[in-house]
């Protein structure tokens, strides 16, 4: 992977927490700030949907003796969006 450096000015409370915070993990600054910035502007090998993230978490269909799919069933709607 090619790397390209960046500098970027902080406030120095910001830079003293992100120091802190490097000790604490014992990862390096930058580690800290790539990871900060990937989660930010989102990978791009993220799944994306919460559908995806939800069936990469092994969570479709995971609740027994429940209804097949409650998005689609009108009587589980039933008040859905009313106000009390």
């Amino acid at each position: 992977m090619a790397s390209q450096r960046i500098t970027v000015r902080v406030p120095a409370a910001l830079g003293s927490n992100l120091r802190q915070r490097s000790r604490e993990k014992g990862q390096t600054p930058s580690d800290l700030v790539r990871l900060a910035l990937e989660n930010y502007l989102g990978r791009e090998d993220s799944p994306g949907s919460a559908y995806a993230l939800a069936d990469a978490a092994g969570l479709i269909g995971c609740v027994r003796r429940a209804p097949k799919d409650l998005s689609t069933n009108p009587r589980h709607l039933e008040g859905f969006g009313k106000g009390k």
